[in-house]
């Protein structure tokens, strides 16, 4: 009886659609001015690149770092912010998803691209670090009771 249960138990996991996560956070800084393009429709696209850093030890206690660098792409609203905010060398959070893309090129080779698709980005740099022509800071709550 109890093979039966566990059987059963385990044809209902293997049938049962498993949860995925697709999930990605960057803090890092932006290695290029973002590429701004528009699409069909009138619709934005921002396209940049986040750099980060990892520090380690080695066996030897070294101190290393490493650098990697996330393509990132932004659009609608989002890529009009980008737009009109996003420098070169500004901290900045990112959360995201990761999507691949299969470029085919003309002699029919194809290449992969993977990508962090932006859903939420915050400025981490000063406020002091933004050129004051860009923004008028009446327009910003700066009583803020945390």
């Amino acid at each position: 009886m109890l093979n039966k249960v566990l059987n059963y138990n385990l044809f209902l996991i293997s049938t049962q659609k498993m949860r995925t996560v697709n999930k990605v956070i960057l803090i890092g800084n932006v290695t290029r001015d973002p590429s701004i393009k528009e699409i069909e429709g009138g619709k934005k696209v921002a396209l940049f690149t986040i750099a980060t850093n990892r520090y380690y030890k080695t066996n030897e206690w070294e101190n290393k770092s490493e650098s990697e660098f996330h393509n990132c792409v932004a659009w609608g609203n989002l890529a009009d912010r980008i737009e009109q905010f996003l420098l070169k060398w500004k901290l900045v959070y990112a959360e995201g998803r990761l999507k691949t893309r299969v470029i085919e090129k003309e002699d029919w080779t194809k290449v992969y691209k993977t990508e962090v698709v932006i859903s939420n980005l915050i400025f981490l740099n000063k406020r002091s670090d933004f050129d004051d022509a860009w923004l008028d800071w009446s327009d910003f709550d700066t009583d803020d009771k945390f």
